[in-house]
């Protein structure tokens, strides 16, 4: 129970690595706010965690929108009274080689990802620095470290993630607030099942460590960031890839 007591805002929350977030911080004790573009999946997701006895809250959320986002943030305070952990995991994808990707393609994963990031920092950490207590954990990829084919556009918004982690981290620092990120490498969801065989056995052969990660993988490395025993670490990026980016 290394979350008691805490409300953790989790955005993404919905399905894949987000609802595994979810469901591990409330088997550590804390109450969760599902955040989600998609209410009905987030609201399966809050009754999987209520199962598991804990209070949650769902909320439709776009993470572009920093108006919706302040009116959210209300919401889980009329509930929760605080807000002791945010989670930046909403990303999306659309990919495509550099000289076919059109101005929409680009603007819509950075918007999502690296502008959905900023947006809920900047909303939540407001909270948080009256409180002078928070752990912020950004979602970012080694695709933002390594970069990869076809993906301009996510390999940006996350090496942005890193970066505005890294100066969130040292801005925040002062009122107690812990800011990482953790790129994942090649993990198991139902995104990367829709990928070709052929190209999974080639980025398999990849790992040092042999086989792709999970969505608990993951999740493990979030419950240890936003817990105590994380209290000296911030303004750090945790790879966790089963070995195949090593920096």
């Amino acid at each position: 129970m290394r979350l008691e007591n805490k409300v953790a805002f989790i955005t993404g929350a919905a399905q894949g690595i987000g609802r595994e977030i979810a469901l591990k911080f409330a088997a550590e004790g804390a109450d969760i706010v599902v955040g989600d573009i998609n209410l009905q999946k987030a609201t399966q997701t809050k009754l999987e965690i209520e199962a598991l006895g804990r209070n949650a809250l769902a909320l439709e959320l776009d993470v572009t929108d920093y108006a919706k986002l302040t009116e959210a943030v209300n919401k889980i305070l009329d509930k929760f009274k605080k807000v002791d952990i945010l989670i930046n995991n909403a990303g999306i994808t659309k990919d495509n080689l550099l000289l076919r990707m059109s101005d929409a393609e680009w603007d819509a994963v950075l918007n999502v990802n690296l502008k959905g990031t900023f947006n809920c920092t900047k909303a939540v950490s407001r909270l948080m620095i009256k409180q002078r207590y928070g752990k912020i954990i950004n979602i970012a990829s080694i695709i933002g470290i390594i970069g990869n084919p076809g993906q301009a556009n996510y390999s940006a918004s996350k090496a942005g993630i890193i970066a505005l982690t890294k100066t969130t981290a040292k801005e925040l620092a002062s009122r107690n607030i812990n800011v990482n990120a953790i790129a994942p490498g090649f993990i198991q969801t139902e995104m990367t099942a829709k990928l070709p065989e052929d190209l999974k056995q080639k980025m398999q052969d990849a790992i040092p460590l042999g086989r792709f990660g999970s969505p608990v993988d993951v999740a493990s490395v979030c419950v240890f960031l936003a817990s105590e025993e994380a209290s000296y670490i911030t303004g750090q990026t945790i790879i966790v890839d089963g070995g195949m980016v090593m920096v």
